[in-house]
């Protein structure tokens, strides 16, 4: 399975970013009106200058009361780990494990177009899974 076959059966296929000048506050009503768990840092909507997550905030908290009155750059994580559309989805599970990330930006020829959270690699491995069972079961039951 690749990518492109996850971003496909997401229920959107909106990516939601922030720039790196916007409040932390801002990104804090994104996430809730979104109800998602981070957001691509991004100047011009179109490149990844990084990622933000609830994480972010919640880490820099024990360190730094106000940071809500901070802008999301001085937060974010500035390396990113991406992925392209026709990468397989059994390496990006790998690099998601190893690096423990729970979301991955997807670019193409350096343009954004979709990002793949942890429940959308378990969501498309568990429907994989069912249909392998499903298909099991009907050869069983047909001999």
């Amino acid at each position: 399975m690749r990518i492109q076959d996850v971003i496909k059966g997401k229920s959107s296929g909106d990516v939601v970013t922030i720039a790196p000048d916007a409040g932390v506050r801002e990104l804090v009503a994104l996430l809730a009106e979104h109800n998602i768990g981070a957001v691509v840092v991004s100047a011009d909507g179109t490149s990844v200058d990084g990622i933000v997550s609830e994480r972010d905030v919640v880490r820099r908290l024990r360190d730094r009361e106000d940071v809500l009155e901070a802008q999301v750059g001085e937060i974010m994580t500035a390396r990113v780990h991406t992925c392209e559309p026709e990468h397989d989805l059994d390496e990006l599970m790998s690099l998601m494990t190893e690096r423990r990330i729970r979301h991955v930006p997807v670019v193409t020829e350096d343009r954004l177009v979709g990002v793949v959270s942890i429940g959308d690699v378990v969501k498309s491995r568990i429907t994989q899974l069912t249909f392998e069972r499903d298909q099991l079961d009907s050869y069983v039951h047909q001999t």
